[in-house]
This record gives C-alpha cells, sequence and structure tokens, in this order.
C-alpha cells in the first residue's frame, strides 16, 4: 500500500477496446514521496493507465480520484506539437511562465535542446527530451514519465536519475531500463492479463516476486487443463524459463568477458600482428591507430577518435558508450569500414556478412501476414542458421502463437512489431550483427527476447547502447568514446567500465607520489583460499546433477493424468521441483560468486 495518502488514484478502473476488456477493476494510488514503477507486458495496458491517471483518456467503468490543486506533469509515448512555436516556449507553456525562466533554460541545457528551434523541426527523440524538459521544469505534485529514458545518453539518464531522486513529489514510471528503475523504484505494480498486483519492494525484486506468483499459477493450471491451453506457451517462455536460462547465459558471459581481457591484454604485446588463419575467418575487426575529426562550421576542428587501435574477433560482443555527439556512431561506421579513418588502418575480416538492426525498421508490408513476412516466397518453413524450421514454430520462439502467423502485420502492437523485425532480422543468414541504439522504444519484454537472442548468436555482435542492464548481460567488452577523440577499450560491461577507468588526480596527489620512497612490501600473489578452490573445483558437478534432477522432474510432472492418479504424490514432486530449483540457483550463484571473485584477484595481481 501506498506510503502516504494517495493524491491521485483509479478505482475499480476498467477500459475495454474493440469490445474486449483491455484491464478491470484495476485500483492503484499514488502518494507524495513516492517513486512507483508499472511493468506488464507489451499490449497490457500500461500506457492506457498512464493516460487514464492523466486524465487524457476517458475510463470505460470505474473512477477516477484527483486532490484538489493537485498539478500532474505527464510525459506521454509520442507528444503533440502541433501548435508549433519554439522549444523553449513549448516547455516554458507549462510553467505559465515565459521562455527565459531559470527553470527552463536548466532542462534545456541538461536534455541537449536548442531553445530557438521550432517545435515542428524536431525528430522523434528530440520531441521526447522537449515534453519531459517540459514536465521537469513544471516541477509538477506529481510526475506520469512513460518511458523517460528513451533517446538519453547516460551523462542525461544519471543526470535524470539524481533529479528524481531529490523530487519531492510522487513519481509513476514505465521504463524498460532496468538499472533506471533499479536504482529508482520503491513500489512495483504489474499489469498481467487485465489484473494489478502490487509489491512493497523495488524492482530488483521484481523476478524473485513474479516468479513465485507464475509458480503458484502454475500448480493450478495442472487442474484446468484449458487454462494449460491457453497459457502454457507463455510461462514456459516467460520469467521463469529465462531465469533458468539467464544462469547459465552468464556463465557463458562471464567466460567470453576473460576471454576478451586476455585479448586485450595480449593486443597491447603483439601489437596486433595476426596469423594467416585468423585473416581467414577468426579476424571480424582490426583498426591500427585510427583517428578522424570534422571542421566545425567556425573552422575549428571536432576530435572524434585519436589513435585508437582495436582487433574484434568472432564471437565478442562490444558495446560503444559515450554522451550524444561524442562521435559513437561515426565511430561504428568507421569499423564497420563505412566511413575511412583520416589515418590509420581498418581491416575486416574476410567473407563478412553483416545485418543492420536500424535499417529495416520501417520496411514492413503491413497488409502481409506474419507467415508472409518471413516467408515472401512462400511455403511453410525458413532456413534459419543453416536449418530448416517451420514458420509458425519460429514466431513461437519470438512469443506469437500460431493465430497471430495468419494476421495482418498492421494488427500488431509496436512491441510486437518490433519482435517481427527481430524474427526477419534473424532469420538472415549473418556472422556480424550491427546495432545502432536498438533499446529505443522497445518494451521490456521484446529487450529481454533480443538479448536473449544475442547471447545465443553465434556470431560478432556491434552495439551503442545508453541501456546499462542491457550492457552487463551481454557485452564481453566496452569501447568509451569519451569525447575530443578520446576512445578507450575495457572487457567486461558498462559496471566493469565504471570500476576500470581511470580516475582524474590532483596535481598534489601526483607530485606526492612522485616525492614518495619507493620502498614496498613483499608482493603476496592474492588466490582463492583452498577451500574455496575445493568448492569451485566440485561445483560444476553439482550443477550438472541437480539439473539432471529438475529435467527428470519437471518431464513426470507433465504428465496430465498425475494428478489425476495420485493428488498428494503430485504435491510431494511440485514441492520437491521447487526445492531443488531454489538449491541450483543457489548453486550457480555461489558458483558465479567464486569465478568472479578468482579473476578479480588474477586481475589485481596482474595489474599490480
Amino acid at each position: 500500500m501506498p506510503a502516504s495518502p494517495p493524491q491521485l488514484a483509479l478505482r475499480d478502473a476498467a477500459v475495454t477496446f474493440g469490445g474486449k476488456p483491455l484491464f478491470s477493476g484495476i485500483s492503484l494510488g499514488l502518494g507524495k514521496g513516492e517513486r512507483v514503477c508499472l511493468v506488464g507486458a507489451n499490449g497490457s495496458g500500461k500506457s492506457t493507465i498512464l493516460k487514464a491517471l492523466a486524465g487524457e483518456m476517458e475510463l470505460d467503468a470505474g473512477e477516477r480520484f484527483v486532490q484538489p490543486g493537485l498539478k500532474i506533469g505527464y510525459l506521454p509515448q509520442s507528444p503533440s506539437f502541433a501548435s508549433g512555436g519554439s522549444v523553449a516556449d513549448y516547455v516554458a507553456g507549462g510553467l505559465g511562465a515565459d521562455a527565459h525562466d531559470y527553470r527552463v533554460a536548466r532542462a534545456l541545457d541538461h536534455l541537449s535542446l536548442d531553445g530557438a528551434r521550432d517545435v515542428k523541426t524536431l525528430s522523434g527523440g528530440e520531441g521526447r527530451r522537449a515534453a519531459l524538459a517540459r514536465v521537469l521544469a513544471t516541477e509538477p505534485d506529481i510526475m506520469l514519465l512513460d518511458e523517460p529514458t528513451n533517446h538519453l545518453d547516460l551523462p542525461t539518464i544519471e543526470w535524470l536519475e539524481q533529479e528524481l531522486l531529490d523530487y519531492p513529489g510522487g513519481v509513476l514510471m514505465i521504463s524498460h531500463d532496468r538499472a533506471f528503475l533499479n536504482r529508482l523504484t520503491q513500489r512495483l505494480l504489474w499489469l498481467d492479463r487485465g489484473r494489478m498486483f502490487e509489491h512493497d519492494g523495488g524492482f530488483e525484486e521484481f523476478d524473485d516476486w513474479s516468479q513465485r506468483i507464475i509458480e503458484q499459477e502454475s500448480a493450478e493450471a495442472y487442474r484446468l487443463k484449458k487454462r494449460i491451453e491457453q497459457e502454457e506457451y507463455w510461462l514456459q517462455r516467460g520469467v521463469t524459463a529465462r531465469r533458468s536460462r539467464n544462469e547459465g547465459r552468464r556463465r557463458n558471459l562471464f567466460a567470453l568477458r576473460e576471454q576478451r581481457r586476455t585479448s586485450l591484454k595480449a593486443l597491447g604485446v603483439a601489437k596486433l600482428e595476426l596469423g594467416e588463419a585468423e585473416a581467414g575467418g577468426r579476424l571480424v575487426i582490426e583498426a591500427k591507430d585510427i583517428s578522424k575529426s570534422y571542421t566545425r562550421p567556425d573552422g575549428s576542428q571536432l576530435a572524434i577518435v585519436k589513435g585508437f587501435s582495436t582487433r574484434i574477433l568472432r564471437g565478442d560482443r562490444v558495446g560503444l558508450i559515450g554522451p550524444n555527439g561524442a562521435g559513437k556512431t561515426t565511430l561504428l561506421k568507421i569499423l564497420t569500414g563505412e566511413i575511412a579513418p583520416d589515418s590509420g588502418t581498418v581491416r575486416l575480416g574476410i567473407g563478412l556478412k553483416p545485418i543492420s538492426l536500424d535499417q529495416r525498421r520501417e520496411s514492413f508490408d503491413l497488409e502481409a501476414t506474419l507467415w508472409k513476412t518471413l516467408a515472401p516466397g512462400g511455403g511453410d518453413s525458413i532456413m534459419v542458421n543453416g536449418r530448416q524450421k517451420h514458420v509458425v514454430a519460429y514466431l513461437r520462439d519470438f512469443l506469437f502463437d500460431e493465430k497471430q502467423a495468419v494476421m495482418p502485420v498492421r494488427a500488431l502492437s509496436g512491441g510486437e512489431r518490433a519482435r517481427l523485425l527481430l524474427a526477419k532480422l534473424f532469420a538472415e543468414p549473418s556472422n556480424l550483427v550491427v546495432l545502432d541504439e536498438p533499446t529505443n522504444d522497445l518494451d521490456m519484454d521484446t529487450l529481454d527476447l533480443l538479448q536473449e537472442v544475442l547471447s545465443e548468436y553465434d556470431g560478432t555482435v556491434l552495439i551503442v547502447s545508453h541501456d546499462r542492464d542491457f550492457l552487463d548481460r551481454l557485452t564481453t567488452s566496452v569501447i568509451a568514446v569519451e569525447g575530443e577523440g578520446r576512445v578507450a577499450e575495457y572487457p567486461g560491461g558498462y559496471s566493469d567500465y565504471l570500476v576500470q577507468r581511470p580516475k582524474p588526480q590532483k596535481a598534489e596527489a601526483k607530485a606526492a607520489a612522485r616525492s614518495a620512497p619507493e620502498a614496498r612490501p613483499p608482493r603476496v600473489e592474492p588466490k582463492l583460499s583452498g577451500k574455496e578452490a575445493k568448492e569451485l573445483a566440485d561445483l560444476p558437478g553439482k550443477i550438472a546433477a541437480l539439473e539432471k534432477d529438475i529435467a527428470t522432474i519437471e518431464a513426470a510432472l507433465h504428465d496430465p493424468d498425475f494428478y489425476v492418479r495420485d493428488v498428494d504424490k503430485f504435491k510431494k514432486t511440485s514441492a520437491l521441483l521447487t526445492a531443488k530449483k531454489q538449491a541450483l540457483e543457489a548453486v550457480e550463484h555461489r558458483w558465479l560468486e567464486l569465478e568472479e571473485k578468482q579473476a578479480e584477484l588474477a586481475r589485481g595481481a596482474s595489474n599490480a
């Protein structure tokens, strides 16, 4: 329940589209000082709830409560700029002030907006930033934010996080940015199949909490065969299955990061010397001492990159990060051969077959069915990774059911179109995927699916992204484009970059370090204790045994007659499955903890 009396609320709310209820009986409230996130599958009605709370649409049933005198700031998914005028006037319009108000200037500055521009000339991303600036400058009592981090760079996202942490009013937000939600959220609202679930905890608890709810419903589903037919697929592809797969992916990602760390260390020693075998397939991109700059209108030089070298091999997943305007996209184009550097060389591997997510965002025939979109030449199967696969089975991999296969593309929601785009993209033969801001405008389900597909992709991935959690869960290294030509690569994800990047030092500290005596204590090589080393060696066997037990138990529980034959045994077997899964999760977390500790100790020793 809210920590303070609700200032804005819905009571028994219902909205119907096309005769079908989107949700009904929904009640929620938002009070002063609360930071609440609203999560749910694409198309479940999250944005509709925000519109109803903002007074932008009428409810079909129920009521909306607004405390008298309450000022509401609402950031929609698609703000309207039909009235025209300057950006500064638009932002100030929410204040009833002029365009020179200090709050307007501050919001424009932090969101990198030119106040003199006409709002009708703004791109989609610029328009969303202008709408966010208007909400923040207004300083309302309640903020309703629909995907506030879309089209923001990392420094701006971190600035927005601090703004919301310091904000005394209530915030209800929809976002796919897990790191953003982890830092801000105090309470969870989960809209699932027309019902609202509430949890007094942060977003980091969502997976465990929602898994418990799904497991409870899964047990009920064994007694309702028809319900199994309707919902089993979503239960299998949902939180429970994703959690079990994520542990294996984390282990694999950790191993890949260690390989990348070794590769980057060797890069400085071997000076990018490659053998013929690498040139024949292992090498994807080799850049040596590349530099690039542009001449500004005033004649000064804008440096994008100075003297940067890297070697990207098959299977690497490299993220490019940095502020907007620093040159991430330009560097990406240099690395892929689209733009030539001013100096230095870029060598591409033999037989590269690149695909790009952004190039196909608007390529669908809206009247074609999903089936025809994936198999335009006819037939009922397509080739995926060299194997023939039925169109419907392939669509299921991307969270569509077989009825949707014969639906026209125009009937899909935005998130479903994004999933269809991924399906079409990854059905094409490739060995290099280039993604420039792929997470913008994706719902969380589609973002999880994208991460899942890329984690299992055998080729190489280059990603420009501001999504910290996405980078942490996927990348083997990060190339930081800091501006003024400063570019450096770090093994690991975004969190690893924060630890490894150079820390600024004061001149006095440097001078003191230079004058300090050089005597040092004897160096002790850090390593795991004998007990920890033995435990680490034994854990893979324990994991394999538990995975085998779980597979055996799940196979038994999938027998539809098991419950009818022996209710008590079914319940005991279900409880045993839960216990085994909990034990597996604990063992896997311990394995990861020891592996990470061992790697960190080795990294510290090599840097000493």
